[in-house]
């Protein structure tokens, strides 16, 4: 089957969506089908062979985040060469809600397409304002598939109907082994691994535990990895603490890995607008022993608490007190260990392709992708 994938985001840019982009299109290629993908790229960016770029991004407020989109002209002229050029059996756009790549591929193509909607957010004034000119494109899709029921309930709100509910991957096998980064004898490590300077991501509520905690706990240490300003971070915390605090900045794939296998507990204290947690799926892979704030995407994935533990949302008391207790009790990190281990392959991409697989049979039946010439 030949798949043309369109990416919202740069991607050159790490972020989930993007990673969820680039494993779904190798486990299809490994399963034996040509695959081509979209997606906004700086000039200069080094792409994989498959990838082809629709040109720079501009980075957009949204979600309490900051995305980069590409939109206008010349990327839909670009989008348009490579639909009309791909001839392909399905077009799989992944964010059509936003005003990027996935939107400009709904309005100039025509033919069997498949949404994939990640985000979870609520109704503001600029998505009642846009939704005329979102729908045109929307009414073109043939099927929808949500990552996870927040995801779902985002989309049922704004457009209606419903979709097929397929989990975001994870590369399993990619992260159960990793040597782990040096570390001092004895010591005691809590990691996160995300965007330093991403209020979201709530590094901050960390940052407040660990102030809390590293009294008390004098060979605990903090490893921090992920893009943001390491200033900006040091200055949450007193200057006692900043020796015991690592930031690993920018990683790459492989010490992302070492980092998994670095840490006694790996905390992801997210403040919301998360619809599943790939950072989650990842660390579970590596068997960390997994603290992670209560919001309902984390609390899913993690079966409600028997595949990591989960602290009140936002608190830093909350977050300290729960990592106290995990690094108080190695046994019971084991015992979460070995439940994440077993519970992350339902989310295996050998399982979630297959399932992806199955959506583009029921809708390839109708015929190929075209280039959509209608005024």
């Amino acid at each position: 089957m030949r798949v043309g994938i369109v990416c919202p985001y740069a991607w050159d840019v790490p972020g989930g969506v993007q990673v969820h982009i680039r494993d779904l299109a190798e486990a299809l290629m490994e399963d034996g089908h040509h695959v081509s993908v979209i997606a906004p790229a700086s000039d200069d960016a080094e792409l994989p062979d498959y990838v082809t770029s629709v040109g720079r991004a501009v980075p957009v407020p949204f979600n309490g985040s900051v995305a980069r989109m590409s939109f206008g002209f010349l990327s839909a002229n670009r989008v348009r060469r490579w639909v009309r050029d791909g001839r392909f059996d399905v077009l799989h756009v992944h964010e059509p809600f936003i005003p990027s790549v996935g939107l400009l591929a709904c309005w100039v193509a025509r033919g069997p397409i498949v949404a994939t909607f990640h985000a979870s957010y609520g109704r503001s004034r600029a998505f009642s304002v846009a939704t005329p000119v979102i729908m045109s494109a929307l009414e073109k899709i043939t099927a929808r598939i949500a990552v996870s029921d927040a995801a779902r309930k985002t989309l049922v709100e704004f457009i209606g109907g419903d979709a097929v509910l397929i989990p975001n991957g994870v590369a399993v096998r990619r992260y159960t082994e990793g040597e782990p980064l040096p570390r001092p004898a004895g010591g005691e490590v809590i990691g996160f691994l995300g965007r330093m300077d991403e209020p979201r991501k709530g590094l901050p509520v960390l940052l407040e535990a660990f102030t809390l905690l590293a009294p008390r706990r004098p060979r605990l240490r903090l490893l921090i990895a992920g893009p943001g300003d390491a200033g900006e971070v040091l200055e949450r915390v007193p200057s006692g603490l900043h020796d015991r605090i690592d930031l690993l900045g920018m990683v790459s794939e492989a010490d992302k890995v070492r980092a998994y296998h670095s840490v006694d507990v790996f905390c992801a204290p997210n403040l919301g607008g998360e619809s599943f947690g790939i950072v989650l799926t990842e660390a579970m892979s590596a068997g960390a022993a997994i603290l992670a704030s209560d919001i309902p995407a984390f609390r899913k994935v993690l079966d409600e608490g028997q595949a990591g533990a989960l602290f009140e949302t936002g608190s830093a008391e909350s977050l300290a007190r729960e990592a106290a207790a995990l690094l108080d009790d190695p046994a019971r990190r084991a015992k979460l260990s070995d439940e994440a281990r077993t519970a992350v392959w339902k989310y295996d991409w050998s399982t979630v392709a297959r399932d992806v697989v199955r959506v583009y049979e029921t809708v390839a039946r109708t015929g190929g992708v075209e280039e959509d010439d209608t005024p």
